[in-house]
């Protein structure tokens, strides 16, 4: 496999030193402690330190109405406080040992990152160990962390245009799945979590048989064993959580919202298509697609938009998912240009990839930016836990991120136009439009 992979990096002139000594699959080593929680260990000791990735299976597609935002609250409550370490001790106790730490929270999974020195491990297994398994969900501090988690929510749909114009967008674009709500949540539903529900919550989605953890770094199997079987084994595994069953119906037909939001100055655009699951064979196709779309100068939305003083800039996103989500592509009006105006050079150039195609020249760039990214990113220990995580769980292995680099190399211009016209037409888009005023009503 690493020859395959040097023999295609060098066919695409990408080929390093560093690259060479890619990892490869079987330098990853896994185990599952009798209470269901994964444990992979990538041994590199190109530097003392090492880092522990713990993603936990839960997002806001597992809340409900009622309840939404809950999955955010937990990334910030796990660090405010379990039965050896109090508020804020979390955070000082790594410090002290020269480690740091971070958390992200997603519509799929809760992701913890810490980094640290080597010498450090026991002591992250011991904070991590104590958080899951005696949590202090104290009334006050939630009471605390309930008010932050309110103004985030306000402070981020005032000073984002894309929050502000996302969220309702997803509400129309999903009618059925837990998908259309923010990952923050509804402002009702924060200030409406009960103890029991966070009690609950924590209880069944912090379970070890809910985690998948990574650890790479200047540490070995041997070690991280020792520590998993004395801090990890003991907590015991809970019922596993209930699967999600709703499947989203099949849109028939254009949807459309306006947001109103005074401080806007030029109109913002959103167009949002439903697409495949992560795990899906046209993930790759439409992952190089959203290159061609808006990666750099050269990209459709840049020259045809951009170029043309009709936006100020133009973007696309399609985040990794487990079920079907969506494929976002957004545009700010150049000063002058109306929201009509924009919506429809907007369209004309995805219709142009839909019915014209692309060139080679331009798959070939979208291809090479894919996989300097890609080997970038697994250069490091902090790129190679986080990669391994995210195949693990959104690719169904992590034996998968090794194809990564075939299964892009084998998309062709018809892949491109193919997953253009099946996904990117009228009657599955959503389109959201957010300035001061509609044009209606000028």
């Amino acid at each position: 496999m690493k020859r395959q992979l040097t023999a295609l990096l060098l066919s695409l002139g990408l080929f390093s030193a560093a690259t060479a000594q890619a990892t490869t699959a079987k330098d990853i080593q896994s185990f599952t402690l009798a209470n269901g929680m994964k444990i992979m260990v990538l041994e590199d000791s190109s530097i003392p330190n090492a880092n522990m990735y713990l993603f936990w299976k839960v997002g806001s597609r597992n809340e409900r109405p009622g309840i939404t935002g809950i999955s955010h609250f937990f990334e910030h409550m796990m660090f405010n406080g379990s039965k050896h370490y109090g508020p804020k001790m979390f955070d000082r106790t790594m410090e002290a040992a020269g480690g740091a730490n971070n958390a992200y929270t997603t519509e799929n999974v809760t992701v913890y990152t810490d980094w640290f020195p080597a010498n450090a491990l026991e002591t992250i297994f011991k904070l991590e160990a104590d958080r899951i398994a005696n949590l202090d969900i104290d009334p006050k501090m939630v009471a605390s962390e309930r008010g932050v988690v309110a103004s985030e929510r306000t402070t981020g749909l005032e000073n984002s245009n894309w929050q502000a114009l996302q969220g309702p967008v997803k509400g129309v674009a999903f009618l059925a799945h837990p998908y259309s709500w923010p990952v923050i949540g509804h402002e009702s539903d924060i200030a409406a979590w009960t103890q029991q529900d966070l009690v609950d919550y924590h209880k069944t989605y912090y379970a070890p048989n809910n985690a998948v953890v990574v650890i790479a770094g200047d540490v070995t199997l041997a070690e991280v064993q020792r520590l998993a079987n004395e801090y990890f084994a003991p907590i015991p595994a809970q019922q596993p959580p209930a699967p999600i069953k709703t499947v989203e119906p099949k849109q028939l037909g254009e949807r459309r919202i306006f947001v109103k939001k005074a401080s806007v100055s030029t109109p913002n655009i959103m167009l949002a298509y439903h697409v495949p699951a992560s795990s899906d064979n046209d993930y790759y196709a439409l992952d190089l697609l959203t290159s061609i779309l808006s990666d750099g100068n050269s990209s459709r939305l840049y020259r045809g938009l951009v170029d043309q003083q009709l936006a100020l800039e133009a973007e696309t996103y399609m985040p990794m998912a487990f079920d079907p989500n969506l494929l976002y592509v957004l545009a700010v009006a150049a000063p002058g240009v109306t929201e009509s105006k924009l919506e429809q050079a907007l369209l004309a150039q995805i219709h142009h990839v839909a019915s014209q195609g692309v060139t080679q020249q331009e798959l070939d760039k979208a291809k090479n930016l894919k996989l300097m990214d890609f080997y970038r990113t697994m250069e490091t220990i902090n790129g190679k836990a986080n990669t391994i995580g995210t195949y693990e769980l959104f690719f169904g292995s992590y034996q998968k991120l090794f194809d990564a680099p075939t299964a892009y190399n084998k998309v062709t211009l018809a892949d491109i136009q193919r997953v253009a016209q099946v996904y990117l037409n009228k009657a599955n888009r959503t389109v959201g439009v957010l300035a001061a005023e509609e044009e209606a009503d000028k």
